[in-house]
């Protein structure tokens, strides 16, 4: 087994807010051809049937408001434009209908440059981005957020937040009940946790602050496994960092380098420790990769839930989005291939599958368990020394 491997304590995710890979690392094909970005002339029909390439026009606040639309009907038409074919041609046409101005929704095909966002884009060069890193659902926060909590979304695909049936346990409560130890960090009291209500009567056994992370890091006594939140909202002179549109984005920059260096500064805990960065969905904004198929889920969602007079099979995936594995242990530069593909329920499936190897198949959903894991990335037999800091 790799050292990296063998020194592996902690596993610690990261989930952001509403951004597509092309929107985020898209520029980063020019650094790296290996990373499955933009050329340049990718482009979507606006609303007069004209082509309208993608441009490196993006800015951190003020573009993509009103928030563009990613409930399941809206996401549905971005991939499919009307047709049956998932072609990405749909994403001018989708944010067309908030406003109903060309000009406006083509800015929805914007992506930022590689210096624009310093933080991410070193993270993603310096480690292991993810080409084929998708939504589970394509659909809205709460649903894919479930996936990386159960391995479903126990049929939904809306922004529900009162599940029944709930016949699976959550990576936390398995990891706990294994002996194990486990927190999600919220930010704070007034930014709280968009998980499902049946998490909370864990609470305080399975929440912390971001405060808490940070105090943890420096302690050491970080737990096995942690899911960091950003903070959703503006209050007490602190601004939004989950960078969901139109959070200002470089604040989530300087969120995401906090976690980054709140591990890296301890050097037993940085020896230790992989960092996953990921987003939920695309937030509505263009990104070329066609959505692949995918293992079933159990539960069909209704019609009336999908908002398209027709169940969806949970048969395919939502829109790609940025996702990159943080260790000394990962080569500089990986580039995790097209031929791999991940999605949240990748999660709980290496977590489970690091920590509880004998966990039963029958508490498992079986997209869970068909979900690619990710920790074979920690293949160095010596840890780097060279890794980036960040003020």
């Amino acid at each position: 087994m790799p050292a990296g491997l063998d020194q592996l304590k902690h596993v610690v995710v990261l989930m952001m807010e509403n951004r597509s890979f092309d929107h985020m690392l898209g520029s980063l094909k020019k650094v790296n051809p290996a990373i499955d970005g933009l050329n340049g002339d990718e482009w979507n029909p606006d609303h007069d049937g004209n082509p309208a390439t993608v441009a490196q026009k993006a800015k951190y606040q003020g573009q993509l408001d009103p928030d563009p639309n990613h409930a399941f009907v809206a996401v549905n038409e971005q991939i499919f434009n009307g047709t049956s074919t998932p072609d990405m041609k749909g994403f001018i046409n989708s944010y067309y209908r908030q406003q109903e101005d060309n000009n406006h929704a083509k800015q929805i095909m914007y992506y930022f440059s590689q210096a624009q966002l310093p933080v991410l884009t070193t993270l993603a060069l310096e480690f292991a981005v993810f080409n084929r890193w998708f939504a589970s659902i394509p659909g809205p926060t709460v649903c894919n957020r479930a996936y990386a909590h159960y391995g479903t979304s126990f049929g939904h695909v809306d922004m529900s937040i009162n599940y029944v049936n709930v016949k699976y346990k959550s990576i936390y409560r398995r990891l706990i009940d294994g002996g194990h130890t486990s927190k999600l960090y919220y930010f704070d009291s007034a930014s709280s946790t968009l998980e499902l209500p049946n998490l909370l009567q864990d609470q305080p056994q399975i929440f912390g602050t971001y405060d808490q992370f940070l105090a943890d890091c420096k302690a050491g006594t970080l737990p096995e496994y942690s899911f960091v939140e950003p903070n959703y909202s503006d209050h007490d002179d602190m601004i939004a960092s989950d960078q969901h549109p139109d959070h200002h984005v470089a604040e989530g920059e300087r969120f995401i380098a906090s976690i980054y260096m709140a591990i890296k500064q301890n050097p037993v805990l940085w020896a230790s420790t992989a960092l996953l960065v990921t987003y939920d969905e695309h937030g509505a904004i263009f990104d070329h990769v066609s959505p692949p198929p995918c293992t079933r889920d159990e539960v069909p969602a209704p019609p009336d839930q999908t908002g398209t007079g027709q169940p969806f099979p949970f048969d395919r995936l939502g829109v790609r989005v940025p996702a990159i594995l943080i260790s000394p242990w990962i080569p500089k530069g990986t580039v995790v291939p097209v031929s791999r593909v991940f999605e949240h329920a990748s999660i709980p499936a290496t977590i489970t599958s690091w920590k509880l190897p004998g966990f039963p198949a029958s508490q498992r959903t079986a997209r869970e368990a068909a979900a690619a894991t990710f920790l074979d990335l920690l293949t160095l037999d010596q840890m780097r020394t060279d890794c980036p800091e960040f003020q």
